[in-house]
């Protein structure tokens, strides 16, 4: 039986596991299990590997998609240049174990953003700076849009903070990622610190966050006028792009 599973810390309210669960049923795929595996650090990941004999690959979520690194014997050119590894592919090579890295995010958010995009959609604003923040502004730089990270406390041109978003700001930002977990079940009442009185129907408002399915951030979206969407999508993309690595010889 072929293993898959999931590292991350915490994990009660994870994706991957019932998704990839359900799609096992539904496809009739009865040689391939998924689990989770809760690992309070990263280090652990070693051990996992070694004594799980049956681990083909691994989804990789917060707080390690960039702890992961110097922990892997081979990365992907792509996630290497995004600085951020969410999969994880375990084979043998010269009767070795072997852990390749890729990051499928930055796929799985390009393609659900791309048939928003209209022709004054240039610039974007990614609020957060973690692992996934990275897998977006690599998806954006390939769509030929123009970024800027927002985090709490502003540190040069590229990562300005929440203070630094007014009205005014807005009209020169169409597209607004949340890449943080704010708004995240079971605090559904919270929004980052946005004037979001300032946003029009120019803006897009994407949200990584898929539970609720209407976070607060994108209701106050859709009451400017902006279009909206949250990372569903997204996270199927990617966790789809993942089988594909798990399975390729």
């Amino acid at each position: 039986m072929n293993q898959l599973g999931l590292i991350g810390f915490p994990l009660a309210h994870s994706f991957s596991e019932k998704y990839f669960k359900v799609k096992f049923q539904n496809e009739n795929i009865d040689n391939w299990k998924y689990q989770n595996f809760e690992i309070p650090k990263i280090e652990i990941l070693l051990t996992l590997v070694s004594e799980n004999i049956d681990l083909k690959g691994l989804n990789v979520t917060i707080p390690y998609k960039e702890q992961v690194l110097r922990y892997l014997d081979e990365i992907d050119e792509e996630a290497q240049e995004i600085g951020a590894v969410n999969t994880l592919k375990i084979s043998k090579l010269n009767s070795k174990l072997h852990v390749k890295g890729y990051n499928t995010d930055y796929y799985g958010f390009k393609k659900s953003l791309k048939p928003l995009l209209e022709s004054h959609h240039k610039n974007a604003l990614i609020l957060g700076t973690g692992g996934a923040s990275k897998a977006v502004a690599f998806a954006l730089k390939k769509l030929n849009i123009y970024y800027k990270f927002v985090s709490r406390i502003a540190k040069d041109e590229h990562v300005i903070s929440y203070k630094d978003i007014t009205n005014n700001a807005l009209k020169n930002y169409q597209i607004i990622i949340n890449t943080t977990p704010v708004g995240t079940f079971p605090n559904v009442t919270e929004c980052p610190d946005l004037p979001y009185s300032g946003l029009t129907n120019s803006h897009i408002l994407f949200d990584l966050v898929y539970n609720p399915d209407k976070t607060r951030f994108l209701e106050l979206g859709e009451k400017y006028g902006a279009k909206t969407k949250n990372g569903y999508e997204m996270l199927t993309l990617q966790a789809e792009k993942a089988w594909e690595i798990f399975t390729s010889a």
